[in-house]
């Protein structure tokens, strides 16, 4: 039988391994890769997500602000109702990246996994396209259609309903509309991939680039041809 002393040797060197391995244990914890799938009740379903938040909670439930419709608040929100998946699906990969800068949606985006974004983007695509009508209904001066044409037709479809290569912007708040472009202007917004929208925002003059916010937003919503 081992003197009681010499066990009593054994006994900072046993509880040091046992602390080392608890932290080694929370240390993995808060190292969990979140691009794995969820097992969490919050994460079967993209409405359950858009209207929970999932993990990051209430405040960050997208329907706070974009409407439990999808239709958006009328202001700095835009609809989402009938976008397209995938191009919802990369706006929350580029918010969580930073290529897209938004602080609370930054949050959002990285909450979710990869997982989860695809289903909220799929959740999303599906409704109808719906949005508040437009806060203002002042004239247009009859010279935007035109422009409208030669500056974002080819990208974005007649009537801003979107095509393969740009999203729908009918029916997006003129204020939201207005906001982005002053991004893309000043490259504060960066995430097309090929400067496309830099280089078309800087060619506008500031009545041009509201009168283009204007008549998009008073364009009802409608999905593309393509998708009806």
């Amino acid at each position: 039988m081992r003197h009681p002393s010499l066990l009593n040797q054994h006994r900072p060197a046993y509880r040091g391994g046992l602390l080392l391995a608890w932290c080694a244990m929370g240390l993995a914890t808060a190292c969990t890769d979140r691009t794995t799938s969820s097992d969490d009740r919050w994460g079967r379903g993209g409405e359950l997500i858009a209207m929970s938040g999932g993990e990051g909670g209430a405040r960050y439930a997208c329907a706070t602000c974009h409407g439990v419709r999808g239709e958006g608040n009328g202001f700095d929100a835009p609809r989402l109702a009938g976008l397209p998946a995938g191009y919802l699906q990369k706006q929350m990969e580029d918010y969580a990246a930073g290529l897209r800068p938004h602080e609370v949606m930054r949050d959002v985006a990285r909450f979710l996994d990869s997982h989860e974004r695809v289903r909220v983007a799929n959740h999303y695509a599906a409704l109808p396209p719906q949005a508040l009508p437009p806060a203002t209904h002042e004239a247009i001066d009859a010279a935007t259609p035109g422009l409208y044409a030669r500056a974002c037709q080819q990208c974005h479809g007649v009537e801003g309903v979107g095509t393969a290569n740009g999203p729908p912007l009918n029916a997006q708040p003129a204020f939201y509309l207005t906001q982005q472009l002053q991004d893309w202007q000043v490259s504060k917004r960066r995430n097309d991939g090929s400067h496309v929208m830099l280089k078309v925002a800087q060619q506008l003059q500031p009545e041009a680039l509201r009168q283009l916010s204007l008549y998009l937003a008073q364009i009802p919503p409608r999905r593309a041809l393509a998708d009806r």
